[in-house]
């Protein structure tokens, strides 16, 4: 098999004499990416396992370089990142997977906490004491409700229209926060209800002061929630959604019911923000009307944004560099804006798929197929086949193309 030369920039073909160029940062990448995707699920967990151990060990290790100590305690910050992650994989269900752009996802958050503070805390007018654990399956099943009603009469618009509806559902959240008085207002709740368990000397293991149990409480549901996540994508429903995004039009011709899906993705998302709303009240304890303001969602999708919109691992990237940098470094809070405000156009401008753009391969099985007919080394589909190389198996001649599957329109995990 032969492959021709790329061209330059200049439109000239490199010399072959002058013997082989060096690869660049961006070839390299690629050929890591092939390799990875080359791999069958179960290898590609076996080389996560070292990962999601050191993961679990960082507020034990408390590493001096990426320490937020003395000014932010460690574990505090590294929980903050945790649950800004779990947040960023329920919006990435909409906006990443489903092409929907919604701007009141904190909306979602909201209710779940409050949903945890009616259900557990002494200061609530339901006068009932719900342990954690029975919390989080109604705080989950109250957001999803709420995803459907808005998602109902809301999900027909498109583009910009949505996006001004799901705006303003956020600010509604937090106007009835404000004026409806069973949820107190600026007061608040305290003495919210958290999980159960103590470490081997009897000591509390989920408190306010040290968030070591919540941090590894939060890092457990995102790998839970990734698995499901992951299962879902490759479902008859991961591929709709893949469909809707790209042109919900042509979608709809095919036969795909692009309003069913769209409701799916917004209860689905919801879902996701509830669990993290409730997982964050137990963990401060206090939820008042003052954490939920449209600032704090926009933070949410420049998180998706910066990590790779539609790439799981790439918005948990972008997720703990938006909650991580500002207490590692203690910006003023009015410069935290601006300074995500200047890294968001600079990523724009050199990568604007995101620090981890989607990447086209195959859905389902369908890579399998492809390698056993084109060989175990092929990660992705082929181009330029013909009646021949389809009959023989082998590859055409092609031109190498380090920027395949780097659109963020683009299918992928």
């Amino acid at each position: 098999m032969t492959t021709t030369d790329a061209p330059t920039a200049d439109g000239t073909r490199p010399d072959p004499s002058s013997g082989p160029s060096r690869p660049t940062a961006r070839s390299r990448w690629g050929e890591a990416s092939r390799w990875w995707n080359a791999r069958s699920r179960p290898e590609q967990w076996g080389l996560l396992v070292p990962v999601v151990v050191l993961i679990y060990f960082l507020p034990v290790i408390n590493p001096p370089i990426i320490t937020t100590e003395p000014a932010t305690d460690f574990s505090i910050a590294l929980f903050n990142a945790a649950v800004f992650a779990l947040i960023a994989i329920g919006l990435n269900v909409v906006i990443g997977q489903a092409g929907l752009l919604d701007l009141g996802y904190v909306g979602f958050f909201a209710i779940g906490a409050y949903v945890a503070a009616l259900l557990s805390s002494p200061d609530s007018d339901l006068g009932v004491r719900v342990p954690w654990l029975v919390i989080v399956p109604i705080a989950m099943a109250i957001t999803m409700v709420s995803g459907v009603i808005l998602g109902t009469p809301t999900l027909r618009l498109r583009g910009d229209y949505l996006a001004i509806v799901t705006l303003g559902f956020g600010e509604i959240v937090r106007l009835l926060a404000d004026n409806v008085d069973p949820l107190r207002g600026n007061r608040g709740f305290q003495n919210i209800a958290r999980p159960g368990g103590t470490y081997p000397d009897g000591t509390p293991l989920f408190t306010q002061t040290d968030a070591q149990g919540f941090y590894w409480l939060a890092v457990t549901i995102i790998i839970i929630v990734l698995f499901l996540m992951g299962n879902l994508e490759r479902s008859r429903v991961g591929r709709a959604w893949i469909a809707v995004r790209e042109d919900e039009d042509a979608a709809e011709l095919t036969g795909v019911p692009t309003y069913r899906f769209k409701i799916w993705a917004f209860a689905i998302g919801a879902a996701v923000g509830g669990l993290s709303g409730t997982l964050f009240a137990a963990q401060v304890g206090f939820v008042n009307n003052q954490r939920f303001d449209i600032t704090t969602s926009i933070l949410y999708l420049a998180a998706v944004v910066l990590g790779g919109q539609g790439n799981k691992v790439g918005v948990i990237v972008g997720a703990f560099l938006v909650s991580y940098i500002p207490d590692r470094f203690q910006f003023e809070p009015e410069y935290r804006f601006l300074v995500f405000g200047v890294a968001l156009i600079v990523l724009m401008i050199f990568r604007p798929q995101g620090l981890l753009g989607m990447r086209q391969h195959l859905l389902a099985y369908g890579r399998q197929a492809y390698q056993k007919l084109f060989g175990a080394g092929t990660g992705v589909a082929p181009t330029g086949l013909t009646s021949s190389t389809r009959v023989s198996g082998e590859l055409p001649e092609t031109v190498p193309d380090d920027h395949a599957g780097s659109s963020p329109r683009e299918g992928g995990e």
